[in-house]
C-alpha cells in the first residue's frame, strides 16, 4: 500500500543522532556522538528514597490525572529558583511544567506559528527544536553563528528579508552543538532587534546550571521587561533525562495558549516524576548536587581537551574550549563536506555528529562534528580522540 503522509512530515528527516544510535550496538565503537548525561550525575539513591516514600504515602496523587499546568509546588519552586538563580520572572510571567525542554520548544511552534512562517535559528543549531519548527510547518532560516554568539549583523538582515517570522530561536548558553555562549553585548542587541522587529524570541536553556569555568552571563530572559521573551529548561541535565520534565516561563497569556496546545498531545506531564522533581527540591541540596556534576564534566572536558592538543594536527582541525555543557565543536581546515571524514572515524570505530545535521538548510553540507564528553568513559575519551587523531594525521 501507498502511504499519503502529511506534507509536515513527508520531508522530515529523522534525527542523525538517533540514527547513529542504531550503528552502535558493536561493542568495539567509542561513541562521542551523544547529548546524554554521564549515568554518574544521576542521584540514585536520594530518588529512591523519595520514590518509595510518595508511592507509601502519596499513591492516588501520583498516579492520577493532574492539571495540563504541572503539580503547583513544583511550578512554585521552579519559579523561585529561576528568580533566585537567574533573575528571571515578573508580574506577568506563569510558568508551565512540559514534557521535556523539547516540547516547550514545540508548544511555543504551536503557539505562535502559521504553516509557512518563518523562525530564525543560529545556525547550527539543536535538531530537535529544529525538526519541531518543520514538523509543524514552520520554515528555519539560519544566522551565521559567531565565536561570541549570533551575528548580529545577519540576524538583522534575516529579521529583514522574512518579515513573516514569528520566532528566534536561541541556546545563549554553551549552545548544542557549538558549546558557544554568547556574549552579554549581543545578548542586549538580541532583544533590541526583536524588540525593532517585534519578534517573540524563545531562549532555551537546558545548559545554563552546567557551568564549570568562567562567570555567568545573564539570560536574555532576566532583560525582558515586556513579555518578549518565552524562556525554557529542564531537569534533563540535572537530574535524570528520563523524566521528561522541563519547564516554561512566559508571560501568562502565552502559558495559556500553550497549556490548550498541551492538552492536546499529552494532558499533562508525568505527575510522579514532577512529585519527585518537587521533592528533591525542598529535601535535597540540588545545589551541590549540580556543583558535583560540573566538577565530573569539568574533568572529562579538559581530558578531551588535553587529548585533542595531545593527539589532533592543529593544522587540520580547530575545536571550541567550551566553559560549561556537553558538547565541543570541531571544524575542519580547507573541507567542505565532513561527511567522508565521519565515515572514517566510523571505520576506526569512532562515531560523532556530523555538522550538516545541524544546519537550517537541510541541503547544506558542513566542515564540522560535534562531539560528546559527558557519556563515555575517560579511558573511552583517550582512546577515542587517539583514533581521530590517526583519521585526520592519515587525510
Amino acid at each position: 500500500m501507498e502511504y499519503k503522509f502529511s506534507k509536515k512530515l513527508s520531508e522530515l528527516k529523522p534525527s542523525a543522532i538517533r540514527e547513529i544510535f542504531k550503528s552502535l550496538t558493536d561493542p568495539e565503537i567509542i561513541s562521542f556522538a551523544a547529548g546524554n548525561p554521564s549515568p554518574e550525575s544521576f542521584p540514585v539513591e536520594e530518588l529512591s528514597r523519595i520514590s518509595a516514600d510518595i508511592f507509601a504515602r502519596f499513591s492516588t496523587a501520583a498516579l492520577q490525572y493532574s492539571i495540563t499546568e504541572g503539580y503547583s509546588p513544583l511550578r512554585e519552586e521552579i519559579a523561585k529558583r529561576q528568580k533566585a538563580k537567574f533573575g528571571i520572572g515578573t508580574d506577568g510571567d506563569a510558568t508551565m511544567v512540559v514534557s521535556g525542554g523539547q516540547q516547550g520548544i514545540e508548544l511555543a511552534c504551536k503557539a505562535f506559528c502559521n504553516e509557512g512562517d518563518a523562525v530564525i535559528c543560529e545556525n547550527p543549531s539543536f535538531i530537535g527544536a529544529l525538526n519541531s519548527f518543520r514538523s509543524n510547518g514552520a520554515r528555519t532560516v539560519g544566522v551565521e553563528l559567531e565565536a561570541d554568539g549570533i551575528s548580529i549583523e545577519g540576524l538583522e538582515k534575516a529579521l529583514k528579508d522574512n518579515p513573516d517570522a514569528k520566532l528566534l530561536y536561541i541556546i545563549p548558553t554553551f549552545q548544542n552543538p557549538s558549546g558557544i555562549t554568547t556574549s552579554l553585548r549581543k545578548r542586549r542587541a538580541v532583544l533590541e532587534l526583536a524588540k525593532k522587529y517585534d519578534i517573540i524570541i524563545l531562549e532555551d536553556n537546558p545548559y545554563g546550571e552546567l557551568r564549570f569555568k568562567g562567570e555567568d552571563v545573564p539570560t536574555i530572559k532576566s532583560m525582558d521587561t515586556e513579555g518578549r521573551v518565552i524562556y525554557c529548561s529542564s531537569f534533563s541535565k540535572i537530574l535524570s533525562a528520563g523524566m521528561r520534565v522541563g519547564f516554561v516561563i512566559a508571560n501568562e497569556k502565552i502559558i495559556q495558549k500553550m497549556a490548550v496546545a498541551k492538552q492536546g498531545e499529552d494532558v499533562h506531564t508525568n505527575i510522579f516524576f514532577q512529585m519527585l522533581c518537587h521533592r528533591y527540591m525542598t529535601e535535597c541540596d540540588l545545589d551541590a548536587h549540580i556543583s558535583r556534576i560540573n566538577a565530573l564534566y569539568l574533568r572529562k572536558c579538559d581530558l578531551m581537551l588535553d587529548s585533542i592538543d595531545r593527539y589532533v594536527p592543529a593544522d587540520k582541525v580547530t575545536f571550541t574550549r567550551p566553559e560549561g555543557g556537553l558538547f565541543i565543536w570541531g571544524t575542519v581546515r580547507d573541507c567542505t563536506d565532513v561527511s567522508p571524514i565521519v565515515q572514517k572515524l566510523i571505520a576506526k570505530k569512532v562515531a560523532v555528529v556530523p555538522g550538516a545535521t545541524f544546519n537550517c538548510d537541510t541541503s547544506a553540507p558542513s566542515s564540522c562534528f560535534r562531539l560528546n564528553y559527558s557519556t563515555p568513559s575517560d579511558e573511552q575519551i583517550v582512546e577515542g580522540i587517539k583514533r581521530l587523531g590517526e583519521v585526520f594525521a592519515e587525510l
